[in-house]
């Protein structure tokens, strides 16, 4: 029997009746060993999400106010929730607990976490499963960074002495106990730290999308999904922009080379995409690229100055100007005599003037122009290594769809091809370069 770990957004834990789903799916694969949940979702638009009601309790109690009538809301749930689900044990003394808990300790990060730990009570309950408090198994360190060796040391002793189990995501605790979380949708990591030490065969990342899209939807009509993608090309896209899964939750399951499946909770027969560390030989037969993903609002930093190549230390005094006012980059194309930076625009709503004085000081350029309102787009995948003519391709697409190039930023390992373009050509650049490739 195969190990396979499951994690379960929120989306997919918002009510009763996703209860049912989750349990449907949990119990029609004897693989699946452990259970990691988030605190419930929406249910509907105008709905809230438990997290943010949890945060709003503590804001309440910092201020010496009652937080008594948010907490309802949130009781409320979860009372709906173990009623529906005829679960045999005392909700109402769990919520008088928490409820309790957040007044005494006021503090934010154990607020927000009693989503996912009531969530985690409940769907153990209702499994039948033990659980596994991730306040005792998932450590941070002093400052607050992840200990990713000690935790999955005590991870993996802690679900050796359970068959099956239920743990909460988003959150751990500080050497000394206290409960921290980490960055909201962090979740997903806890599902991959859990996979990991569970040494899983599979990770699987239960939400409400069947898998990853090939382009943004709302930008592309009906793109197709991507049905297998390795770790390199899943970074590369969701650096740009694409949103299905926490990027920091690829690391602890990329390093110990277990496979991510991306399913959808209300179509469980999906295959959903599968993220492995090397894609199948023949995945790039008919299909060139992995996907499209771009963002808008960078600023181009363009410096000029003849003979550039020739002067020490060029580079790194213009690099040296942004690292002395905060500012990182993005991206650095360059040729002999000029030298490009792409900036995000929020990095330098307050410090244009200091960082463009520092390169004059340091560097005596002829030449400095700021071109404001670029937007990137990166063409991802690993069959554009061995497919000639695919830039000619991209190329061609922009030049047709009256989009001009205003910078261009291959990859040593050509797994992708970022174009900088005016932010009003964006749209119609992302779906010139989509259907250049995809043909339905």
């Amino acid at each position: 029997m195969g190990i396979k770990v499951a994690k379960f957004g929120g989306s997919s834990l918002c009510d009763a009746e996703h209860f049912r789903k989750v349990k449907a799916i949990i119990e029609s694969d004897p693989d699946y060993r452990y259970v990691v949940p988030s605190a419930p979702g929406k249910r509907f638009d105008a709905d809230e999400k438990i997290t943010d009601l949890l945060y709003q309790c503590h804001r309440q109690v910092e201020r010496n106010q009652s937080h008594e009538e948010t907490f309802r809301k949130i009781a409320e749930r979860y009372t709906q929730i173990a009623r529906e689900l005829e679960l045999d044990f005392d909700v109402n003394e769990l919520m008088l607990e928490t409820s309790d808990a957040i007044r005494r300790y006021k503090n934010p990060d154990f607020a927000a976490s009693r989503g996912e730990y009531m969530n985690g009570v409940l769907l153990a309950k209702y499994l039948g499963w033990d659980f596994i408090d991730a306040q005792d198994v998932v450590k941070f360190d002093r400052q607050g960074i992840f200990a990713s060796e000690w935790t999955n040391e005590i991870m993996t002793e802690a679900l050796s002495r359970h068959e099956r189990a239920v743990i909460p995501g988003f959150y751990g605790s500080f050497p000394n106990g206290d409960v921290h979380t980490f960055s909201r949708g962090g979740s997903d990591i806890s599902g991959a730290i859990v996979a990991r030490a569970a040494k899983a065969d599979v990770y699987v990342n239960w939400t409400d999308v069947s898998g990853f899209l090939m382009a943004d939807p709302r930008i592309v009509k009906n793109p197709r999904c991507i049905r297998e993608l390795s770790y390199r090309e899943l970074r590369e896209l969701s650096y740009m922009g694409a949103t299905v899964l926490h990027e920091d939750a690829i690391f602890p399951v990329h390093k110990a080379g277990i496979p991510t499946n991306i399913r959808n909770t209300n179509d469980p027969d999906d295959p959903g995409t599968m993220i492995v560390m090397q894609p199948s030989p023949d995945r790039h037969r008919d299909q060139i690229i992995t996907g499209v993903a771009g963002h808008k609002n960078f600023t181009l930093l363009s410096i000029e100055k003849a003979m550039m190549n020739a002067e020490l230390g060029f580079g790194r005094r213009v690099l040296q100007a942004l690292e002395d006012f905060g500012v990182s980059f993005e991206h650095l194309p360059t040729g002999i005599d000029t030298m490009s930076v792409v900036i995000a625009d929020r990095e330098l709503v307050t410090r244009k003037d200091q960082i463009i004085q520092r390169i004059q000081q340091t560097c005596q350029p002829d030449a400095i122009e700021l071109s404001a309102g670029i937007a990137l787009i990166a063409t991802v995948g690993h069959g554009m290594t061995s497919a000639p003519g695919t830039a000619a391709r991209l190329f061609t697409a922009l030049y047709e769809a009256g989009v001009n190039i205003r910078m261009i930023d291959q990859g040593s390992s050509e797994l992708n091809n970022i174009v900088g373009i005016d932010v009003d050509d964006f749209e119609t650049a992302m779906n010139a370069i989509y259907r250049a490739f995809v043909k339905d």
